[in-house]
C-alpha cells in the first residue's frame, strides 16, 4: 500500500486528467444553459427532459473516480479546486461580455436577448454557482466514499466502490444543482421534479455504461504511473 500524498511532477498522465476535468467541467456549465432537450418520454408520469450538460457532466465524475482510485483522494481534491478555479474564470469572462457595450448591427441581427437565452446562466452566475455547490458537496462524499470503501475492501471490487460511491454523490450533486439553479432563475420551479429525477437517472446510467473504459483506464494508469494510492489514516477534508 502507498500512502496519499499529493501528485508529483513524475507523474506523466496527472496534468493531462486534470486538463479534460477542467474542460469537461466549463462545457457541461455551458451545455446546461444553453438548451433543455426532450426525448418525447416519461417514467411514472414525470416527463424526462433534462439540461444539455446532463450529458457530459458525468464523465467528471467518472474522472474523480479515477484520480480517487489511482492517485488519492488528496490529488483528487486538487484537481477538484482547479476545475472550480477555471469555470469561475469562465463565468467571469461571459459576464464581461455580457456588460461591454454591444456592436449595433450585432444586436440588430442578434441581440443581448439571444446571448442572454443561450448563454444567460453563465453570465449571470446562476449556472456556475449551482454546479460548484453541487458538484462540491457530491464529489467530495463520492472521493470519500470510494477511498474509504477501497481501504476497507483491499483495493477489491471497483465496480461496486465506483458504483456505491456514484449513487451517493450524484443524488447531492443533482438535488443541489437543480435546486440552486431553480433559486437563481435558470431553469423554472415547474421543471424541478423533472430536472432533478432525470439528471440523477440519466447520470447514474452514463455512469454505468462507461465503467469498462473506467476500469481499462485506472488499469492502465496504474501500471504506467506506478502507482495505487490507498488513503490509510488521512483526514477527509473538504479543505487544507
Amino acid at each position: 500500500m502507498h500512502s496519499s500524498q499529493l501528485p508529483k511532477s513524475a507523474y506523466r498522465y496527472f496534468d493531462v486528467l486534470m486538463a479534460l476535468f477542467a474542460a469537461i467541467l466549463v462545457l457541461s456549465n455551458i451545455a446546461s444553459s444553453a438548451k433543455i432537450v426532450d426525448l418525447g418520454f416519461s417514467l411514472l408520469g414525470i416527463r424526462l427532459a433534462f439540461d444539455g450538460g446532463t450529458l457530459l457532466f458525468p464523465l467528471a465524475y467518472v474522472l474523480g473516480d479515477v484520480l480517487t482510485e489511482v492517485y488519492g483522494f488528496k490529488a483528487s481534491r486538487r484537481v477538484i479546486y482547479t476545475g472550480f478555479a477555471i469555470l469561475a474564470f469562465s463565468a467571469l469572462v461571459f459576464f464581461v461580455l455580457r456588460v461591454l457595450p454591444a456592436e449595433s448591427s450585432w444586436e440588430e441581427e442578434t441581440g443581448t436577448a439571444a446571448y442572454d437565452a443561450v448563454l444567460g446562466g453563465m453570465s449571470s452566475g446562476g449556472i456556475v454557482l449551482a454546479s460548484l455547490a453541487g458538484y462540491l458537496i457530491g464529489e467530495f462524499f463520492n472521493s470519500v466514499l470510494l477511498s474509504k470503501i477501497k481501504v476497507m475492501m483491499r483495493g477489491r471490487l471497483l465496480w461496486f466502490r465506483a458504483v456505491t460511491s456514484s449513487l451517493v454523490g450524484e443524488l447531492l450533486d443533482s438535488l443541489i444543482f437543480v435546486s440552486i439553479a431553480c433559486l437563481t432563475g435558470v431553469f423554472g420551479w415547474h421543471l424541478f421534479i423533472t430536472l432533478a429525477l432525470t439528471n440523477y437517472i440519466l447520470k447514474c446510467l452514463i455512469e454505468a455504461l462507461v465503467l469498462p473504459v473506467t476500469y481499462a483506464v485506472v488499469r492502465l494508469l496504474k501500471n504506467r504511473e506506478g502507482i495505487d494510492v490507498y488513503d490509510v489514516g488521512i483526514k477527509y477534508r473538504p479543505f487544507g
